[in-house]
């Protein structure tokens, strides 16, 4: 990452800090984790000193919360007008885009590291694996990233950041859900049994539990970078399709 780059994520960043979206995610992020974790994870009534019940929940809390850090992305500079002059600036629209990704992203770390007293906590009660709980901190960041840049996709394509958050969370939902019957059955109808297991293996869920076990597959972190990439990719294009146009 070049010094220009660099210098967009900080304002980026910035930009964040000085709106009540960073303080919604973090608060929000904090007390839903640590309320689901207890009340419906039941913490202490598995008796097992492990951070499970507490991951198991991060892909659908990001189902909402992401989505509204990343409808802002695009859409709200489209609507100000400011996407104008933030392009005619000395940087490419590459940069611009990551930036505006990477930015978001530290956020969302951010809010992870917030419940770090959770991981504090388990070691005080117990002996846990600190390494699988280290995977599953990642592997909750790279959900987070893989919904970001879905969202940052979206709203580059729209104006309207309402618009942008439905069409982002229900693209979200629709890779949680790959995996499950909902989606399986309608689609086994009508397509081959090899088309039916591609699908399957699209859900983020899968990948995601796999890494939340502790278990660090190559292709699971290979999975979450290329739909980032590829998320990112749509941003960039729908940009430049903008400024063409």
């Amino acid at each position: 990452m070049n010094t220009k780059t660099g210098l967009l994520v900080r304002r980026e960043f910035q930009g964040y800090l000085q709106t009540p979206i960073a303080m919604f995610l973090l608060v929000i992020f904090s007390v839903l984790s640590v309320a689901l974790t207890f009340y419906i994870g039941n913490f202490f009534e598995r008796e097992i000193a492990d951070l499970r019940p507490f991951f198991q929940f991060h892909p659908w809390i990001y189902l909402f919360l992401v989505p509204a850090v990343g409808m802002r992305l695009w859409s709200e500079e489209y609507r100000s007008g400011s996407a104008e002059l933030l392009l005619t600036l000395p940087v490419t629209t590459a940069q611009v885009v990551l930036a505006k990704f990477l930015a978001g992203w530290l956020l969302l770390g951010c809010a992870l590291l917030m419940t770090v007293p959770m991981w504090i906590s388990v070691n005080i009660l117990g002996d846990p694996d600190n390494g699988v709980i280290l995977t599953g901190y990642v592997s909750s960041w790279l959900v987070s990233g893989t919904f970001l840049a879905i969202s940052s996709s979206v709203s580059a394509s729209t104006q309207n950041q309402v618009v942008a958050f439905i069409v982002s969370a229900v693209l979200c939902f629709m890779l949680l859900m790959a995996g499950w019957p909902l989606v399986l059955e309608p689609v086994a109808l009508l397509a081959p049994q090899w088309l039916i297991d591609g699908i399957a293996r699209l859900s983020v869920l899968v990948h995601f539990s796999s890494m939340a076990r502790g278990v660090l597959d190559g292709r699971d972190v290979l999975y979450f970078t290329a739909l980032m990439f590829l998320g990112l990719i749509m941003t960039w294009a729908s940009v430049e399709m903008k400024k063409a146009s």
